[in-house]
């Protein structure tokens, strides 16, 4: 945890983003370390955790981290949330609360409260298209013999 924290200092007082660090290790072992990137990368993806996970798995050549726990500064927003679920890592730790981001202007309340929404009552407008047409990439999938599960 302190390296996240100190990650988090560092890359801030650098210019390369926002106050946001990550470690994701493995027992004792520190298997990635990430920063947040969105300014310098343009990338409003590139979240500490998004980035530590990312270089996690380029690490160990898995796209499961199963075995792994995250140390992170802050308290992941819903975007970092899901990929940390998506990922498989077993624990988060983290420093700061979400509360705390939002008192210096990063509030993730707006995300937290759009997701439960009906889709037709959320702030940008979602419209399903072509829906026939694009099951077919979801039948050939199901019946794929030789498909890697995830």
């Amino acid at each position: 945890m302190r390296r996240a924290i100190a990650l988090s200092l560092e890359m801030m007082r650098s210019g390369k983003g926002g106050p946001f660090g990550a470690v994701i290790a493995r027992g004792d072992t520190v298997i990635a370390e990430g920063f947040n990137k969105v300014t310098s990368s343009n990338d409003p993806t590139a979240h500490a955790e998004v980035t530590a996970i990312r270089l996690a798995c380029e690490a160990l050549g898995s796209f499961n981290l199963s075995g792994c726990e995250i140390y992170t500064s802050c308290e992941p927003c819903p975007m970092c949330l899901g990929a940390i679920y998506w990922a498989r890592l077993d624990r988060i730790y983290f420093a700061n609360t979400r509360a705390d981001a939002a008192s210096i202007g990063f509030d993730d309340d707006f995300l937290y409260r759009e997701i439960p929404l009906p889709l037709d009552e959320r702030a940008i407008p979602i419209t399903p298209l072509l829906t026939d047409e694009g099951r077919a990439a979801f039948d050939e999938w199901a019946a794929k013999p030789d498909k890697i599960a995830y």
